[in-house]
């Protein structure tokens, strides 16, 4: 797939007015800030209809497109746009199609056979419904999204000690369904020993910017450079919780800059990164040092600081230019916390209480969902382009493609209590997310921001590794605190697998937890991998044990065993030509043949796609 060349841009348009001459040190720190602009991504849009058209051509056609029954809010906005535009929708996918899609979305599992088969043989009409009822209540959705959010809020090694607190913090809050401004609140309020009783606090403390090796003060707290430290976590939850990325006003103004980027913080300036920063202006991190050492698995988080310094010497940005203490100030209203009330309180107010966070979050869960945002990318909106009222025209190149269906959901998951558990329901019941990728006739690209057919997706690297596992019937054995899980999904830490696994799952996108995650697109090295890998070779050898070795044991027909093979990794039964060859496979060796079979299954984009 293509991806977009480097834009070289002249250092000088990044530079300050007056621009003071830089050093090459600032110089470098200012083309590491500005990476995503001169190297921006391929628009997922684009990835995922570009699939979609390869992957689904190559699936069984579902009919002429029909009108389809509106069954949630989602679908009036979906629908009603189309209907206007004259756009033709895909038609709703086949209860095979669905039931596959459902589990992975769910719970980042292919789905059992015996379970597939009693939903298949169901006849009741809200069957879709009750399945998704089902799975998103299940241990298995915990244990996908408590992954997907452990990504987001990459909860790796420099949460120290307190890796597992964090992920059983998460597991419960999902378990729990925990309203997620509230879940929101204790990431920006915590305080304390995060490492071993503070599970929020763990996520400030994990963007620890370290000043020096060894103290010079008796308390060692100049281990951490407090404003650096502060202004990483503004931009980390400024694009986590808002959606917003205020990187380059970090550095400099955005008058002169930002112009064909994001018309909203074009009107910011430099002092204002500096006003949202200050509500951490007077918390601290403060690194212990034990006996000679640093214990950097442990940290207090407190909030004696004297405030946010618009001078203070900084090590990863910029020097900072202005005079005295910046007051907080929330970047989209101006306003400051209440007389009396603690910064980061007031912060956690105001944040929770704007649409623009509901918006985000809602939006990053339909780009999980549907392929793509309604915003994207789904963590850089421009408020100025945004207007629920006044949609921009088809085919809509300019963010968002649907911002009253946008608004909509954002005010229905603030009437629900910020329900995580609603809104994964609410998308997966639509009509919309229930289309077949299989599209009738000639699909247009200006057809992609109608959502006009189910874009299908690659499967992410801990779905992949899962999938094997459950469909060769060999889960691994891996290190969840005390306890041995069979499933990546279930672990706190990846790095923590063996090492065959982590290159397996870095080659398809496995984020390392210092970055944010990021989509991969297919790459002819995931393929070799896939073909080569232990993960893949080793789980398929019927010497080892798992699925083949019970099968070919327990079922004398090669009919049986060859439809077994299907329904245990692809989640169906076998075409007449795909029995064909199949049976000619088990005649010429009836072992070397399952394996081969399943080996060709586990390669195939029907496999490695969530259609």
């Amino acid at each position: 797939m293509t991806r977009f060349g480097l834009l070289l841009l002249p250092m000088a348009l990044f530079s300050q007015t007056p621009s003071p001459k830089l050093s090459h040190q600032e110089a470098e720190q200012f083309e590491q800030a500005h990476k995503p602009l001169i190297q921006p991504e391929r628009p997922r849009s684009k990835d995922a209809a570009s699939a979609t058209a390869q992957v689904a051509g190559a699936l069984p056609a579902r009919g002429a497109s029909a009108p389809v029954a509106q069954r949630t809010f989602i679908d009036k906005f979906v629908f009603a746009r189309m209907t206007a535009d004259k756009v033709p929708h895909a038609p709703l996918a086949s209860d095979e199609e669905f039931a596959r899609r459902a589990w992975l979305d769910a719970t980042g599992r292919i789905p059992a056979p015996a379970e597939l088969t009693a939903f298949l043989n169901d006849r009741s009409p809200n069957k879709r419904d009750l399945l998704i009822d089902k799975l998103t209540a299940s241990d298995a959705f915990i244990d996908k999204w408590t992954y997907y959010f452990e990504d987001l809020f990459r909860a790796g090694g420099r949460m120290g000690s307190g890796l597992n607190l964090f992920h059983y913090w998460v597991r419960e809050w999902l378990k729990l369904d925990r309203p997620y401004n509230e879940v929101v609140t204790d990431l920006l309020t915590g305080a304390g020993k995060s490492s071993f009783s503070v599970p929020g606090a763990l996520y400030y403390q994990r963007d620890f910017v370290k000043a020096k090796d060894d103290p010079e003060t008796p308390d060692a707290h100049d281990l951490v450079n407090q404003p650096d430290t502060v202004d990483e976590f503004t931009v980390t939850y400024s694009k986590v919780l808002l959606g917003l990325n205020v990187a380059c006003i970090s550095c400099h103004d955005g008058a002169g800059h930002l112009e064909k980027v994001n018309l909203f913080l074009v009107k910011k300036k430099r002092e204002d990164f500096f006003s949202q920063a200050a509500f951490f202006g007077k918390t601290r991190q403060i690194m212990n040092w034990e006996n000679g050492y640093q214990a950097n698995t442990e940290y207090t988080v407190d909030d004696d600081a004297p405030g946010y310094d618009r001078k203070a010497e900084s090590i990863v940005r910029v020097p900072r230019r202005g005079a005295g203490l910046s007051q907080p100030r929330f970047l989209l209203t101006g306003e400051p916390p209440r007389d009396g009330e603690n910064a980061r309180d007031g912060l956690a107010r105001l944040m929770t209480g704007h649409i623009q966070f509901r918006r985000a979050f809602v939006n990053r869960i339909w780009s999980e969902l549907m392929g793509f945002g309604i915003v994207e990318p789904i963590d850089d909106f421009d408020l100025a382009r945004y207007d629920a009222k006044n949609p921009p025209p088809a085919p809509w190149s300019i963010q968002p493609s649907n911002p009253a269906l946008l608004d909509a959901m954002a005010n229905d998951f603030g009437a629900h209590q910020h329900s995580f558990r609603h809104v994964v329901r609410t998308i997966m019941k639509s009509s919309a997310y229930q289309l077949s990728s299989n599209f009738p006739g000639e699909w247009k690209e200006n057809y992609t921001p109608y959502y006009a057919r189910k874009y299908v997706r690659m499967l992410s690297a801990p779905e992949l590794h899962d999938a094997i596992a459950l469909a060769t019937g060999q889960p691994g054995a891996f290190s969840s605190g005390t306890e041995k899980v069979g499933m990546v999904m279930q672990m706190p830490e990846p790095k923590k697998a063996s090492n065959d696994v982590q290159s397996f799952m870095r080659t398809f996108g496995q984020s390392n937890r210092d970055d944010m995650p990021k989509k991969v697109p297919p790459s002819s090295l995931q393929a070799m991998l896939l073909m080569q890998s232990r993960v893949v070779t080793e789980r398929v050898n019927s010497a080892k044990g798992g699925l083949l070795a019970a099968l070919l044991e327990k079922t004398a027909d090669n009919k049986a065993l060859v439809e077994q093979v299907y329904l245990h990794t692809v989640s169906r039964k076998p075409s007449a030509p795909e029995m064909k060859v199949g049976l000619e496979a088990l005649e010429k060796d009836r072992r070397s043949g399952a394996e081969n079979l399943q080996w060709a299954l586990l390669n195939s984009p029907e496999f490695l796609f969530n259609y």
